[in-house]
């Protein structure tokens, strides 16, 4: 019998956990992605799943929380039609209770490490790409069943994809394997063709109100109104929007991206002076940025925008360039005038989003 898995939530990044919300893989309640869901469940159900899922759609909008759900029937009833139709699981049931302690020994989550000083790393290395092969060879635990979730499959390296692949091209028997991305046109086409894909939409602003009057019941309606318009159909950005200094930080982020042809150098600097003196600010700014971006990218793309690769080039050097500051400790002014000087030659390049 192969030893039990000995990860546990702590040792987990945690960066998709949201202060004084439960994590997605706590979460039982998914909002709007009913087409993905009944796909998903009609495939497990039916007793043949594919090996590979590739799970798509802007942040915040509920991939880990569809992965996580996909996971707990999986490894509860296997895939089989003996659990609900919509793959639920009572949180009480014991899969449940483990999955949420992230100490289910059938279970692995992928995500990139901390370096040695502790900081998130840029991006997600072949290392931990190749933790899937030892996994998956060991003994199945009961069900027989073991699933890997890949959070995101954007943040691996070169090496990492190609590890990846070989693991796609020979698929083990009884093993799932969900890949999450953000912007699936930066993954390998290999990588892409050997998946079954789910693509999850932004919610429309209504079902994003009644969602956010469920977990924000203490907000005043105007403000829901108002995040939700802001949110662009993702809980995680309306959740994340409703603290603090965050809505005046995703506004500024979107007029980055309005303006980004002729940056405002003055209105650069002042930003860079008021984001030192928010805690986190930057890496709250620059969250709003990329996922403002990334669901930018994903709109031109769904009307056949042209570029699109020079656009996503542009994110990716962004999310090193954010990275590379937050691990330096570098000042905030001279950040955000290089992050407005590649999007300015994005734009140039690429025409504006």
């Amino acid at each position: 019998m192969a030893p039990r898995s000995k990860a546990k939530a702590e040792d987990i990044p945690e960066t998709d956990r949201l202060e004084g919300f439960p994590h997605p893989r706590e979460t039982v309640h998914l909002v709007g992605q009913e087409l993905a869901l009944a796909r998903a469940a009609r495939a497990i159900r039916g007793g043949h799943p594919p090996g590979a899922w590739l799970i798509t759609g802007p942040p915040g909008i509920g991939k880990a929380t569809l992965a996580y759900r996909i996971a707990r029937y999986v490894l509860a009833y296997g895939a089989t039609a003996a659990g609900p139709e919509d793959l639920s699981v009572p949180g009480r049931e014991s899969v449940a209770l483990q999955i949420a302690a992230a100490s289910h020994p059938g279970l692995l989550v992928l995500k990139r490490g901390l370096n040695d000083s502790g900081k998130l790393m840029s991006e997600m290395s072949v290392n931990v790409v190749r933790k899937l092969s030892g996994f998956f060879g060991m003994t199945s635990g009961a069900g027989g069943w073991r699933v890997a979730i890949v959070d995101t499959a954007d943040d691996m390296n070169d090496a990492a994809a190609n590890a990846l692949l070989k693991m796609l091209e020979e698929p083990p028997p009884r093993a799932m394997l969900m890949l999450l991305s953000n912007v699936p046109g930066r993954l390998l086409p290999t990588i892409r063709s050997r998946c079954q894909r789910l693509d999850l939409r932004p919610l429309d602003e209504p079902a994003l109100e009644a969602e956010l009057a469920r977990l924000l019941p203490d907000m005043s309606a105007s403000e829901r109104a108002a995040l939700a318009r802001l949110a662009g159909g993702s809980i995680g950005m309306a959740l994340r929007l409703a603290g603090g200094d965050s809505v005046a930080l995703a506004r500024e982020a979107e007029r980055l991206l309005d303006h980004a042809a002729v940056p405002d150098i003055a209105a650069i600097l002042a930003l860079g002076d008021r984001i030192y003196r928010i805690t986190d600010g930057l890496e709250t700014f620059s969250t709003f940025l990329t996922d403002t971006l990334t669901a930018r990218i994903r709109a031109r793309a769904l009307v056949g925008g042209a570029h699109l690769d020079r656009w996503i080039e542009c994110l990716n050097r962004l999310k090193v360039h954010f990275a590379r500051t937050a691990a330096l400790n570098l000042e905030p002014r001279q950040t955000l005038l290089s992050a407005a000087g590649q999007l300015a030659q994005a734009t140039r390049r690429a025409g504006a989003l």
